[in-house]
This record gives structure tokens, C-alpha cells and sequence, in this order.
């Protein structure tokens, strides 16, 4: 347990995938402020969400339960309920500022101060709800850019979500939530303990940037994973109509395409890393901010992203799937005061550990039933086994049709896809097959490997629910 407590500020993006930032060895990035984080901090490479969609990861992340636990499996479950709480009660002033998911969108999750900024595009989840940006905007006298406008462009159908931002530039709501919690920072009175969670709506489709930071990425090379037939005709049949529904629906304002062209990709992909620096940017002001209100020296730092997007990677769109480009998120923990900076722990972790590291650094002693683990230790530089496997779940919703539910199973070797109503699932061999292409379920040599990790799985919901059961009498 932690006798110092710290400032603790939680930046979170939404949909930022692990290969985003410069400094982690993709070189296409414009990213000097999360580099500097990166050099400075300490970087949990082999982070893992617990959840492919938004409101489940982030229900997860701030309970420190699974979501069969929690029973918040997809957006729109309520959650009113979260380890915030505790921190508020250890004296904490809590803070949240822009997007953390929770349903109702505006219920207080333990924070003394939430300025709500969702998702960019609410077509059918709480369309009407009006944010602190759409205030804002309406304020301004300005309309904001969402699908009804978005489906006049004649070209809609073939942006793949990709759109030029041509409102003003401080009206983004990359922007706007950067800038507010910069304002925050300076203008509202020092607290002597902060907990601070700043909420990005980006890199989340509408793939919208100001057009000055797009440019420099249309000019880049950028790598883009080829799909061939082969790997799509092995995917479950699950996965096979999930395409075709992201085909016929505009989730997001985004129209997938079956068989999308380089061009389409390349542009797709130059917005989206155009969302990230402009995020990253903000980034720097936030933190440039901190400093000059004297928080910085006493302060630790989490930048993470609540899961990625398959941006046409494998065939796909958005989430919804278990490749790493989902379940894989960029989590750094910054604090050159208190933790030895410049390391990477490539070990595998899960994104709600954040939960009772954050508690204990707190000085709040993390529920004995809470199924995340803290990385205290580690980032101490004590001695700590990390896990073995990693988890993640996906219930039906009305994006992921064909499956009830929906469960993924990760070592450093090997990975499962389970799908409980149907025979067919994903194998991958991790090692020789870092790019997961090739579905080896059906592979006669491999079906020792997969019933191991089914028997893992089996065995991790059993001790989930013994653990919990008490925990799960009081929720909500």
C-alpha cells in the first residue's frame, strides 16, 4: 500500500489501437507528447481489455470486475456504480471531464464534478442527450457534423467514416475537451488531492479531423494489412455476417465495404492517425497545464484507450471482434517523481488493473473480491508475476447479431475465440502468427492446444463466480 498519495490523472481516448504512437516503434506517428510519456513513464506493452465495445471495457476498468460480472455487456446497460466512490471517500476530488460511457450518461459514478462529452455520432443511443459540447456548439450558433449531414455528402457510402472536420477547429470535440480540461485545470480552485479522468472522444469514428493535421498522413505511407480470401473464408460465421451488417448499417456514420480500395483504406487510416495527434497535442497542453498549477511534480499520469479498431484490418470495421487491434490498448503510467521512468513490461496485463493500482496508490485498500490485480509492484520495481492469460467478452447487441455471447482467451503464445451457440471459433498461434491470418480451429494438429485454453476458459468463469458472488449481492 501506498503511504504517499499522489494526484492521479486519468486520461482515457476511445477506439485508439496499440500502434499509434511513435515512440512504441511505429515511426508513421506524429506523437511527441505521448512520446514523451513513453520515455519517461513506464509502458505496459501486452495490455488487454476485458470488453470489445465501449460501455463493457469501461464498466470493467472502473469496478475491476469482469463484465459476466458485472453484468454490463454492452452500451447502454446501466452503470451507476465504481471504485471512484472509494476515492472520493479517502478525500479525493474527483473530476471527470469529456467521455466515460456510463448509462445514464450524466450519473455522478462517485465524481464531485463531471463535465459529459460522448460519443461524436448518438444516432440511436441517447440521440436527444444534449452534452457539454453540444452546448456549446448550439451556444455558438454552430450545427454539428453527425450522420443526418454526413449522409448527404454523395460520396457517404464510400469514406468508410472518413470525413474533413469543416466546422472551427477549437469546436472539435477533441478539442473541446482538451482545451476544457486545460481551462479546468488553471481556473478552478488547487485541490490537494485530484483524481482527474479526461475522457477523449477520438480516434472513435466519425474519422473527423481538422484537415491540417490529416494532410501530412495522406502523404505517408501507412501500413495496411492485406485481407485475402483465404483468411476470410476462415472466419466464423459470426464474424462473416458481422461484415455484412457493417455493411448495410452506418454505425458511427461509418458504411464498411466488402471489398474496399487501397485508396479507401489509405484515407480511412490518415483521418484516424489525424484524430490521434490531434489528441496527442491536447495532450501536451494538459500536461503543460498540470505543471503550471504545480500539480505535475506530485502527480501520476495514465494515458490508455478503452479498446482499438479493426480499421479494415482483416476484413473488419470498427470492433466487435477479438483481434489484438481490439484488445490491445496503449497504457502508460507517468510519474518521474515517484516511479522509475524509460521501462516497458511486456507482460500481460488487463486494462481494469489500472482499478486497484490507481486504489492503492491512493492509500484505498482494493475489495478482496475485485478480479483485477494491481501493477503497483511492478511499477515499483518489485518482483510480480503477472498473468498468465488474458480474458475478453462480447454479448449480442445490435451490432454482433450471430452470437450470444461471445469470449476471447489470450496467453503470450496462443489465443482462443469461443462462440457459445456454434461449433466454429478462432485459433491462433501468436508466435508464427503475430498478425492472426490464419484460423487454425479446425486444424487437427492444433486441437490439443484449444482445448487446453477451452479448459482455462472453463476454469476462469468458475472462479469468477465464486469469487464475486458475495460482491454481486450488492451491485447496483
Amino acid at each position: 500500500m501506498a503511504e504517499h498519495r499522489p494526484h492521479i490523472i486519468f486520461i482515457i481516448t476511445d477506439q485508439q489501437r496499440f500502434d499509434t504512437i511513435a515512440a512504441l516503434g511505429y515511426d508513421y506517428m506524429e506523437t511527441p507528447h505521448l512520446d514523451r510519456l513513453v520515455r519517461e513513464g513506464v509502458t505496459l506493452t501486452n495490455c488487454h481489455v476485458t470488453a470489445a465495445s465501449c460501455a463493457p471495457a469501461r464498466a470493467s476498468s472502473f469496478t475491476g470486475y469482469y463484465p459476466h460480472t458485472t453484468g454490463i455487456l454492452k452500451n447502454a446497460d446501466r452503470w451507476t456504480r465504481s471504485w471512484i466512490e472509494g476515492l472520493a471517500d479517502a478525500g479525493y476530488h474527483c473530476a471527470n471531464i469529456g467521455k466515460m460511457h456510463t448509462w445514464p450518461m450524466d450519473t455522478s459514478l462517485g465524481f464531485h464534478e463531471r463535465y459529459v462529452v460522448e460519443n461524436k455520432d448518438r444516432y440511436l443511443e441517447a440521440r436527444y442527450f444534449q452534452d457539454e459540447w453540444d452546448k456549446a456548439l448550439r451556444f455558438r450558433g454552430l450545427v454539428k457534423q453527425q450522420r443526418e449531414l454526413y449522409r448527404q455528402w454523395p460520396d457517404y457510402r464510400q469514406r468508410l467514416g472518413a470525413f474533413e472536420w469543416n466546422l472551427p477547429e477549437e469546436a472539435h470535440p477533441d478539442m473541446f475537451v482538451g482545451d476544457h480540461a486545460a481551462w479546468w485545470i488553471r481556473n478552478m480552485p488547487r485541490q490537494e488531492r485530484l483524481f482527474l479522468q479526461i475522457g477523449f472522444p477520438g480516434p472513435h469514428p466519425p474519422y473527423d479531423p481538422v484537415p491540417r493535421y490529416a494532410e501530412p498522413y495522406l502523404n505517408k505511407d501507412l501500413p495496411l494489412l492485406a485481407v485475402t480470401q483465404e483468411e476470410l473464408d476462415a472466419q466464423p460465421p459470426a464474424f462473416k455476417e458481422l461484415r455484412e451488417h457493417n455493411c448495410e448499417i452506418d454505425h458511427d456514420s461509418v458504411v464498411h465495404q466488402m471489398e474496399p480500395t487501397a485508396q479507401q483504406r489509405h484515407r480511412q487510416r490518415a483521418y484516424y492517425l489525424a484524430n490521434v495527434t490531434m489528441i496527442d497535442e491536447k495532450v501536451g497542453e494538459i500536461m503543460q497545464a498540470l505543471e503550471e498549477q504545480d500539480y505535475l511534480d506530485d502527480a501520476v499520469v495514465i494515458f490508455t484507450s478503452d479498446h482499438g479498431d479493426c480499421l479494415t484490418d482483416h476484413g473488419h470495421s470498427q470492433k466487435w471482434t477479438m483481434y489484438d487491434t481490439i484488445t490491445r490498448v496503449p497504457t502508460i503510467i507517468w510519474s518521474p517523481g515517484q516511479i522509475a521512468g524509460g521501462r516497458r513490461v511486456n507482460g500481460l496485463c488487463q486494462l481494469f488493473d489500472l482499478g486497484p493500482t490507481v486504489l492503492e496508490l491512493a492509500g484505498v485498500e482494493p475489495a478482496p473480491t475485485m478480479e483485477a490485480m494491481s501493477l503497483l509492484p511492478t511499477l515499483q520495481g518489485q518482483p510480480q508475476r503477472l498473468r498468465d492469460y488474458v480474458f475478453s467478452e462480447h454479448a449480442r447487441d445490435g451490432i454482433l447479431q450471430e452470437t450470444a455471447f461471445m469470449t476471447m482467451v489470450r496467453s503470450g503464445k496462443w489465443k482462443v475465440v469461443h462462440f457459445i451457440d456454434e461449433p466454429n471459433g478462432q485459433l491462433f498461434d501468436l508466435e508464427n502468427d503475430a498478425k492472426e491470418e490464419n484460423n487454425l480451429w479446425h486444424d487437427p494438429t492444433r486441437q490439443e492446444v484449444k482445448q487446453e485454453l477451452l479448459e482455462v476458459m472453463r476454469k476462469w468463469l468458475v472462479e469468477s463466480n465464486l469469487k464475486t458472488g458475495q460482491w454481486q449481492e450488492g451491485w447496483r
